[in-house]
């Protein structure tokens, strides 16, 4: 019997993203980003991935939306036409709300024999939660960049002011650290299995890398000084002309202001810095005499409670995303497996948009060096 606070969790995603449905009006088709399908898209591939784990894969009741599948299906629909093919705002959202309904019923009065293991611990449900959780955050990005293609270069505010690196830092010397989920087949696969890890010791930053700290980097010409970039990281920058974080813009008397997927904003100086991908981040630390941490280090900083603001911005780490000795692939091979590819690095931590049910030590999500649209920053490891 699945728990009914564990329901009405799942109960409250489903309204999220329902309500995302029904208030999505000119943005709906439109993609804003290469990397990004459209906000419509993301409702329905939610819709499509509950149906489809509930009433196929755990209860065998054959695939109801089969004609769906080429369009909800990453792999097999193309993202630059994936706005073209959603169905009428209308029809997503009724089909969203009685799918919705039926799969609470389904979850809640079927008791027939789970051979999948989709139940063990009530996995399945804890997954589409978090599913809908990470795509929640995925939908906030849209927004933000619906919002960049909006801004009028008016700053809200005050200008930021550049400010030195604080280079306050705390010791981890506890010689090593339980590493990975807690929870037995809870998601996601990647978390596990739970190992003991030996860690030398670091010093790593109290807080992440800072707005005003950040325009310190770009005013001493961070961007311009190839000796602080890898070979890959300079290529990027030179092909792109990137020279600062995505999501800041200049008003007209050349100050910086910041965009959120709420419209522009204030750089507040001492929130952290956002926007960048993992080609900056490196750069940042290179000019500071330090380096990213690796995902081992952070989560065990982490734990032992030595990182104040983590949450506040995805963290970049220096390792790439790999599998933990004794991985298995569940309950199905395309959520990690794909990305072990030596070109995704890992990131801890969250952003404003993360949900709580994916906010832990353990989870660890992942992108190339190149993407810089998530609601990414970082933090320092000072060498001695």
């Amino acid at each position: 019997m699945i728990p009914d606070p564990l329901l009405e969790q799942l109960r409250q995603f489903q309204r999220l993203i329902r309500d995302l449905c029904l208030e999505a009006k000119t943005d709906y088709r439109r993609q804003y980003h290469p990397d990004l399908s459209p906000l419509g898209w993301h409702i329905g591939h939610c819709i499509y991935t509950e149906n489809y784990w509930i009433r196929e894969a755990w209860l065998g009741l054959g695939a109801p939306d089969e004609k769906l599948k080429s369009l909800y299906l990453p792999e097999l629909s193309c993202k630059a036409g994936r706005g073209q093919t959603l169905p009428a705002q209308d029809r997503l959202c009724a089909w969203t709300v009685a799918s919705q309904e039926e799969n609470i019923k389904l979850l809640k009065h079927d008791n027939r024999p789970d051979p999948s293991g989709l139940m063990r611990n009530n996995f399945l449900v804890h997954f589409l939660i978090q599913h809908y959780a990470q795509h929640y955050e995925t939908i906030q990005m849209i927004r933000a960049q619906a919002a960049l293609h909006k801004a009028s270069g008016t700053a809200p505010g005050s200008a930021l002011k550049s400010t030195p690196l604080d280079r306050a830092a705390r010791l981890f010397n506890q010689g090593g650290s339980r590493i990975g989920a807690q929870d037995d087949l809870l998601p996601y696969d990647n978390e596990y299995p739970r190992h003991e890890m030996a860690i030398r010791d670091f010093r790593i930053a109290r807080r992440p890398v800072s707005n005003s700290e950040y325009l310190e980097f770009m005013e001493d010409g961070g961007y311009a000084e190839d000796a602080f970039w890898t070979v890959a990281g300079r290529q990027w920058r030179e092909d792109h002309a990137i020279t600062q974080p995505e999501y800041w813009r200049r008003d007209p008397a050349g100050n910086w202001y910041g965009v959120t997927a709420d419209g522009p904003c204030v750089l507040a100086p001492a929130d952290p810095v956002y926007g960048i991908c993992h080609h900056e981040a490196s750069a940042f630390a290179a000019w500071a005499g330090a380096r990213l941490p690796d995902e081992y280090e952070w989560e065990a900083a982490c734990r032992a409670g030595l990182l104040d603001e983590a949450g506040r911005v995805w963290e970049w780490c220096r390792n790439t995303f790999h599998p933990y000795a004794g991985f298995r692939a569940f309950p199905y091979d395309g959520y990690s497996l794909p990305y072990f590819d030596g070109h995704h690095y890992t990131l801890k931590g969250g952003s404003r948009y993360t949900r709580p049910q994916i906010r832990r030590p353990s989870f660890r999500n992942y992108y190339q060096a190149d993407k810089r649209h998530l609601f990414a920053g970082l933090r320092l490891v000072f060498e001695e």
